[in-house]
């Protein structure tokens, strides 16, 4: 299969293109405009051909497309704090880039899966989301998600695209920048730095390993049916001040560096998914938390040559402006 994955050198595209080409042998095309998160080191060490451009640009995404037997699109701006600050970037990326794919892939009669997010529901007190649970997003990136997933559901309505949709819980693993928790939390902890905690920390988040969604993805790709939507839950939900404790204890910091900050607006309570519909196709996740947070420790203390240029670079004054301190 020749596969365009549209924002391939994410964290999740990239940990997706590694699988494809390693497990299913696939001719992976990657187009990105890498952004701040969007790095050509994200794919070392994985098969595939290389596309400078953004999922905006008509041109850039008729090249790019060329031959291809399906459409996989991560291309996303993802960061809540970010999408408050500056919602805009995530307009254009979500909004207008998706409606570029689709309209590539209509042409071309191209089979398109989206790949979304659990943030397009809201928070949930108890329970777990299902495929059928109403949209309630609740920050400009969850929202510009959504809106993206609409408009895939009315290509397929009106077109008759064949595009299904696959909604991920939190994922975490290697290859994610560090403006997210687990890796931030990683980082300060390996260098001494102090460890901000929005709130109580009690915010509720069902944990996914970042290579079972990538098997998720494939699953959907392969036997999803046009116009579905796919929840992948992960198999642990840790509230996020459980998640920091684990990693103070993973990597021997100082528990003292634990530091609690203003909260976030509109921050989301608990966030839960139910996996009936993609289980049934044959998948479950297949690494709980505790493993995989190990795993992904051990990955962060040995991938200096990764996160080095990050941490002596822009990511240093988004730190600064986001918890009004440097890093060590």
């Amino acid at each position: 299969m020749r596969l365009l994955v549209a924002g391939g050198a994410g964290f999740i595209g990239s940990n997706f293109v590694r699988l494809r080409a390693a497990e299913h042998g696939d001719e992976v095309v990657v187009l990105d405009k890498l952004t701040y998160a969007g790095r050509r080191e994200n794919l070392r060490d994985a098969a595939h051909t290389f596309f400078h451009g953004a999922i905006e640009d008509p041109a850039a995404v008729a090249e790019a497309i060329d031959g291809a037997d399906a459409v996989v699109n991560f291309a996303a701006e993802t960061h809540v704090d970010r999408s408050i600050a500056e919602p805009d970037a995530f307009v254009r990326t979500q909004m207008d880039g998706t409606y570029v794919l689709l309209e590539a892939a209509r042409e071309r009669g191209v089979r398109y899966v989206q790949v979304s997010t659990d943030e397009v529901y809201g928070s949930i007190a108890e329970g777990s989301f299902t495929e059928a649970s109403p949209l309630r997003p609740s920050s400009p990136y969850s929202a510009t998600k959504a809106g993206a997933d609409l408009l895939v559901g009315s290509y397929v309505h009106t077109y008759g695209l064949e595009a299904a949709i696959v909604r991920g819980a939190n994922n975490y693993g290697p290859f994610q920048y560090p403006e997210k928790l687990i890796p931030l939390m990683i980082l300060n902890a390996l260098h001494g730095d102090a460890l901000p905690v929005y709130g109580d920390g009690l915010q509720v988040r069902n944990w996914l390993y970042v290579e079972d969604f990538a098997r998720a993805i494939g699953v959907v790709l392969a036997d999803g049916a046009p116009g579905e939507t796919y929840n992948a839950g992960g198999p642990d939900e840790v509230a996020n001040l459980d998640v920091v404790r684990r990693i103070v204890a993973l990597t021997g910091a100082d528990p003292g560096l634990v530091e609690h900050v203003t909260d976030r607006p509109g921050h989301d309570r608990r966030y839960s998914l139910g996996s009936d519909k993609l289980r049934a196709l044959g998948w479950d996740a297949r690494v709980g938390f505790a493993d995989g947070l190990e795993r992904t420790v051990a990955w962060y203390r040995d991938a200096a040559w990764w996160w080095e240029p990050i941490r002596s670079g822009e990511y240093r004054a988004y730190y600064e402006r986001q918890y009004g301190r440097t890093l060590g």
